[in-house]
């Protein structure tokens, strides 16, 4: 079963995005702080995270390079509620494999990260 870690301080868009990941037969990890996103990394054999840039704790570009760190080819789905293309940019040069803008389409989303984990 493929593991995807769902990193979001926002409860509403953690608990959509498990059901739509489960019911996509992936097991789901879900973490609404930078500590529990690291912890997860750290100690779950994850198959890819979907993170948001502004969580607590930590921001997605800090979580971003310790995973790169960690898991230099471990998928990571950026997702963010601010289109600043700075951002973006900086996030790609981490090592980031694609970037969302809130509010997204719960299926591109899926489509996404299906497709990503075939490759």
């Amino acid at each position: 079963m493929r593991k995807i870690l769902i990193v979001d301080d926002q409860q509403g868009i953690r608990l959509l995005l498990k059901e739509v990941f489960k019911n996509e037969g992936y097991e789901t990890f879900l973490a609404s702080n930078g500590a529990e996103a690291i912890q997860h990394i750290e100690n779950t054999s994850l198959d890819c995270v979907l993170l948001d840039m502004k969580i607590p704790g930590m921001n997605g570009l800090e979580i971003l390079k310790h995973i790169k760190k960690l898991f230099a080819t471990l998928p990571v789905v950026m997702m963010t509620g601010n289109s600043d293309m700075d951002l973006i940019r900086n996030a790609k040069e981490l090592g980031a494999s694609y970037f969302f803008t809130k509010p997204f389409d719960i299926f591109e989303v899926r489509n996404t990260i299906n497709n990503l984990l075939k490759e």
